[in-house]
């Protein structure tokens, strides 16, 4: 995670401003990173905030920016079952995009309950991820938040944030299906880019999936074992 923890801090910083920017109280502003620790859903409600939307609007408008981590939960479901409620909660607020993506391609596969070694090699891995991550986004955030007035948001830093996520995609294309659903993905969420909500992303998601599990191919029966009806 440390080659692209520059990345996470420079947009922290610059969300960390422009949340104070934006006319929340420097409480609410620490407050907001502190809770929600979600840069995407945090820029979405900080506009609505300031406006004096209603409760729900805002929590809705956060809620489907942050669709995307129903889908990650569900594919790390199978890893964390093991550990108790409050863990598995505590992983859902540490884990992000980035931690999700950095441990799933060391650990493309969960492993039995009863492999206590790598079960405990795969937990230090996320909590490493995880804990580089908070650290690289909250910091900053909070420099951001003191030193509001000393950088200009015309800098462009949140800008890097987007690179890290850019140079971490591409370096997981690495077979044609992937490269197929990295394109279909955000040729579709182009397409939806204009919906509410940034519902395009989930869009993208879904184009992506749907595609793929129509190129996909069924996997061969094993050859060795007999067929029906067959002695074995």
């Amino acid at each position: 995670m440390a080659p692209i923890a520059a990345g996470t801090a420079a947009w922290g910083l610059m969300t960390g401003v422009a949340m104070v920017k934006s006319g929340l109280s420097v409480f609410e502003c620490v407050l907001m990173t502190l809770v929600v620790f979600a840069g995407s859903s945090q820029l979405a409600a900080v506009p609505l905030i300031v406006a004096g939307a209603p409760m729900w609007v805002i929590l809705a408008t956060a809620a489907c920016v942050n669709l995307r981590f129903v889908v990650f939960s569900a594919h790390l479901r199978p890893y964390m079952m093991h550990q108790p409620l409050w863990r598995r909660m505590a992983g859902g607020y540490f884990t992000t995009d980035l931690s999700y993506v950095m441990f799933t391609a060391r650990h493309p596969k969960p492993v039995p309950p009863d492999d206590l070694p790598t079960l405990r090699a795969q937990e230090a891995s996320l909590a490493g991820n995880c804990a580089v991550t908070w650290v690289a986004w909250v910091v900053p955030s909070l420099i951001g938040i003191a030193m509001a007035n000393a950088v200009p948001l015309h800098w462009g830093l949140g800008f890097a944030g987007i690179l890290a996520l850019l140079g971490i995609t591409l370096s997981l294309a690495s077979s044609r299906m992937r490269l197929i659903s990295a394109g279909v993905a955000g040729a579709a969420a182009v397409a939806a880019f204009a919906l509410p909500l940034k519902l395009n992303i989930l869009v993208g998601i879904a184009a992506a999936v749907a595609v793929c599990l129509m190129l996909e191919k069924p996997a061969k029966p094993d050859a060795g074992l007999p067929k029906s009806g067959e002695a074995a």
